[in-house]
């Protein structure tokens, strides 16, 4: 079975976007390149050559991952209720019980996952995640992290 990519709405145009342009655009333009590339001589010794060969390389997986990603994406719905409890979609504010740190995140599908962002949007198959997957304000839920186990408390569970 195939997996399935939990996607927003949004998100999952933007991945349509970004393959049409890999496919119409940038696989012109790679092409342009090793071509050009293929006139400064000697194969084996052609830099220019290689790195247009390694461009198209990481072009073509692009487009694979992309083509495997867009038929298996399911939409979330993000006007479910909030009194559902954490689930993809809701901003979630906790404080670890050890040392008192409050974080806040958004909760995402693995492929709209950025932990850089403010807030930080975390996957729902990440240790945070699945730790406060359905939980609800109150709740004290244990977070398996791979470096260290630890509690902590939802404060606040909101749509975003």
């Amino acid at each position: 079975m195939q997996k399935q990519y939990k996607l927003t709405k949004e998100r999952l145009d933007e991945l349509k976007a970004e393959l049409e342009h890999l496919k119409t655009v940038r696989e012109h333009e790679v092409a342009e390149l090793i071509k050009e590339a293929r006139g400064f001589g000697d194969l084996s010794e052609n830099s220019e050559y290689d790195e247009a060969k390694n461009e198209q390389g990481k072009l073509y997986s692009r487009i694979a991952e992309l083509e495997a990603i867009i038929p298996n994406a399911i939409i979330i719905d993000e006007t479910a209720a909030a009194d559902k409890g954490a689930n993809i979609g809701t901003t979630v504010t906790v404080e670890r019980l050890d040392n008192g740190a409050k974080m806040e995140f958004v909760l995402v599908g693995s492929q709209e996952a950025n932990p850089k962002t403010v807030p930080m949007r975390l996957s729902d198959e990440s240790p945070f995640g699945r730790a406060v997957m359905g939980h609800h304000v109150g709740e004290i839920v244990s977070v398996d992290a791979p470096a260290m186990s630890f509690q902590v408390k939802i404060l606040r569970v909101s749509r975003t």
